[in-house]
């Protein structure tokens, strides 16, 4: 790729990669003309759940799920006709359901989507698709195998600035990109991470069925450092700063940058804690020769954590910086690509854009349940990007530099290492067949 690919080329280059990797066609269930509404499950209808339930109601909205009984009634008045759930095991058994949408805490995610694939349903599932590396292989597998329509919550993914900046990325606008730095201020004016496990019990409000709040995680007292919100520093709960917006911000370098294959993954931070997320982490993902792009390395940057001040000048806040053999590329979460240095790029002409403008994730998503059309973000995409994020976490755990084989999905320099890559889970809550 150092020098730019021909418009044929590159056209044949990108529906090869799309064929690969982002289009399942949703033959698994009921196909639909493009005129039908769907009957839709919305789990989890607080917060982002919300969002997904506007966003989707232009469908029929058949069932609704929340542990949180004011937040399920305050959308059951503006769905009057669906059922209600508090267990969203229940709402799957549901017969008239096509589809569903998990807006949920990280560690539900495979259990809810899992349960959905084997129905057969078309699933929408909030980012990180997964809690741990051996769930989202499961949710791999059973999406090859459903051929239903996924797409994972990364509604960035479809931004112009994104999909420009993949183009520019595949056309080798910047030459051979060996280099990326990825960075954001999460955690620490989002969510606290580095905390000791509370040790004090509080009365469960009236309004949160906590049993079903922690579902597949250990038994606990209630205690608000969890929930609503700030589960997402909590091992037990959620994925730390880079289970969330590392699957934002380090999407268009997976896609732009076919990135995959065995990767070694060191992580750096404070002393481990047992129970929760470092406040701050930096990892470094380094990836091999992929077919003919050259080898690369990803760094990644959260809570306190800072670059090299020559990176640091070009690398936005909450975004990315591709270091090329011709040119380097800075771009912000919801922004445009730059090309840098300005003066060398002063004349360049972008290559005329060629991957699909999106209706918008939802939409893509619900046409893709009507049609068997493509998605931006399938599970067969999402999965491999989640499980290689996720591998952040087990280096950091791990205390070590780890090799990891996606073919064999293990560990291959450390077996004790393996046993970060899965979990427990409670009696009732499994994922296992």
């Amino acid at each position: 790729m150092a020098q730019p690919l021909n418009r044929r080329h590159f056209l044949q280059s990108t529906a090869l990669g799309l064929a690969a990797t982002s289009i399942p066609l949703a033959r698994g269930a009921r196909i639909q003309g493009a005129n039908d509404r769907l009957n839709i499950g919305v789990i989890g209808v607080g917060g982002r759940g919300a969002a997904n339930l506007d966003a989707v109601s232009s469908e029929n909205i058949v069932a609704l799920c929340d542990v949180d009984s004011d937040r399920l009634n305050a959308a059951a008045s503006r769905h009057s006709t669906a059922k209600t759930y508090a267990d969203y095991r229940l709402l799957l058994e549901q017969q008239d359901l096509d589809a569903v949408v998990i807006a949920t805490p990280d560690h539900h995610h495979a259990p809810a989507a899992v349960r959905a694939l084997r129905r057969g349903l078309h699933v929408y599932c909030e980012k990180p698709l997964t809690h741990t590396v051996e769930e989202a292989r499961l949710i791999a597998a059973l999406s090859r195998e459903k051929k239903v329509a996924t797409q994972m919550g990364t509604q960035n993914h479809e931004h112009p600035g994104y999909l420009r900046l993949v183009e520019l990325l595949q056309t080798g606008a910047i030459g051979d990109v060996k280099e990326v730095h990825v960075i954001t201020d999460r955690p620490g004016r989002w969510w606290p991470q580095g905390m000791a496990r509370p040790s004090e019990q509080p009365v469960v409000p009236g309004n949160l069925a906590w049993d079903l709040w922690l579902g597949p995680a250990a038994d606990r007292p209630y205690n608000p450092a969890y929930v609503p919100f700030k589960w997402r520093g909590w091992w037990d709960f959620g994925c730390g700063a880079v289970g969330d917006m590392a699957i934002h911000l380090a999407d268009p370098a997976f896609w732009g940058l076919k990135l995959g294959g065995k990767v070694k993954v060191t992580s750096d931070g404070p002393e481990p804690n047992p129970f929760s997320a470092p406040a701050w982490m930096q990892t470094r993902f380094e990836f091999g020769q992929r077919d003919a792009l050259c080898p690369v390395t990803l760094v990644w940057y959260e809570g306190e954590t800072k670059p090299a001040p020559e990176i640091a000048a070009e690398l936005p806040m909450n975004g990315s910086l591709f270091i090329g053999s011709k040119g380097r590329i800075a771009i912000a979460h919801d922004g445009f690509p730059k090309l840098l240095p300005e003066d060398r790029f002063a004349q360049f002409k972008a290559p005329e854009p060629f991957l699909p403008e999106s209706p918008g994730h939802h939409r893509q998503w619900i046409e893709a349940c009507k049609t068997g059309s493509r998605t931006g973000s399938p599970f067969t995409y999402a999965a491999p990007f989640t499980e290689t994020v996720l591998l952040g976490n087990v280096a950091y755990r791990a205390g070590k530099t780890i090799e990891f084989d996606p073919e064999s999905g293990r560990i291959i320099n450390d077996a004790a290492a393996n046993q970060l890559l899965s979990k427990e889970y409670r009696k009732g809550w499994e994922i296992n067949a």
